[in-house]
């Protein structure tokens, strides 16, 4: 039996360009290659794509050639460039390994629709909302889910300091992986947040603070169907969780520690995976996501964020929550290209 040829797509213009080609080494080291064929699509920095042998650090160095997605739903492929000759390489299925912008925003995901590729993750609609933090609460608040309390500030705006109770968080609107984020603790500090906040996105979230612990919940599956792995925890030294920015965060977190599963109760964990399964709906994700929340004192869960495409790094927490539920990488792998050709 013919192989499924899947195209695993990573890199990309990002950010997170870095943290994808990591996802990108664990998804290659744990793929099915007796199920699978895969097919590995770098995107550089600038927007070139380009085909190499296995994603690594130094993918750009190795024997690469030009490879693009065709729109053309008769191509359904690669248009592959090699030594002044193409060819058209058919592909099954894609699983874009891409964080951030240009990967979760529905631009990537508007290209497999042209190109009627089934893909793993979510749709167009989906992911745009969810990669606009205040679009995700909109969203969310309407389906009668707590939120943080929040304002945006667009290019041109100007806000005035004293009008927010202090601390406040300011962040990049469309922007993953805590880049352009900061802890906002007095009127002082509000502009230079902003001003850093502006060098990943010229729409800006200003975001009340909420107390309470931080927790998570990896979702895997469609509609009714679903699978929630164990709840994490994280719990600050200090500062906040900016764990793919830091040195070596394959030897765990500097400011951090991750607890799976989390130190809760089984009724606190149940409320926790429940009003996780009812953000993934309402915000119309499939395929699979990370649910960010706040469990405060008082039991009330609040959203964080929303990741629908998560990492898949030896330390990200996606893959470690389904581990802990007992879902191997390699069969997560699989069951993701399973979700996704049955659309």
């Amino acid at each position: 039996m013919d192989r499924l040829k899947v195209a695993i797509l990573f890199g990309g213009c990002s950010e997170e360009h870095d943290v994808s080609v990591k996802s990108a080494i664990e998804i290659a080291a744990n793929i099915d290659n007796e199920k699978y064929e895969p097919l590995y699509i770098g995107i550089t920095k600038s927007g070139a794509w380009k085909m190499c042998e296995k994603p690594c650090t130094e993918w750009e160095n190795g024997d690469c050639c030009s490879a693009v997605l065709l729109p053309d739903k008769k191509m359904h492929g690669l248009l592959v460039i090699k030594s002044h000759e193409y060819e058209i390489r058919r592909i099954d299925v894609a699983f874009p390994v891409l964080h951030g912008k240009w990967g979760e925003d529905g631009a990537i995901q508007g290209l497999f629709e042209l190109s009627g590729i089934p893909f793993v993750g979510c749709d167009i609609q989906s992911s745009a909302i969810c990669m606009d933090k205040s679009l995700a609460y909109i969203v969310a608040k309407n389906a009668g889910i707590a939120t943080p309390e929040f304002w945006v500030v667009n290019e041109n705006d100007t806000p005035t300091a004293d009008r927010f109770t202090y601390p406040v968080f300011v962040k990049p609107a469309r922007s993953g992986s805590s880049f352009g984020v900061k802890k906002v603790d007095n009127t002082g500090e509000l502009d230079a947040a902003i001003e850093s906040a502006r060098q990943y996105d010229n729409k800006i979230l200003i975001e009340q603070a909420v107390l309470g612990s931080e927790v998570g919940c990896a979702v895997l599956g469609n509609g009714s169907e679903l699978i929630v792995g164990e709840v994490d925890q994280i719990r600050l030294r200090q500062g906040i969780f900016r764990i793919h920015q830091e040195a070596e965060p394959e030897k765990g977190s500097e400011n951090a520690v991750i607890t799976i599963p989390a130190d809760l109760s089984a009724e606190e964990q149940g409320r926790i995976r429940e009003t996780a399964k009812k953000i993934y709906k309402a915000l119309g994700c499939r395929g699979l996501s990370r649910v960010d929340m706040f469990l405060q004192h008082d039991g009330r869960i609040v959203l964080n964020e929303v990741n629908t495409l998560p990492g898949f790094t030896s330390y990200s927490r996606y893959p470690r929550m389904m581990a802990a539920a007992g879902i191997t990488l390699p069969e997560l792998i699989d069951r993701l290209i399973v979700i996704a050709l049955k659309g």
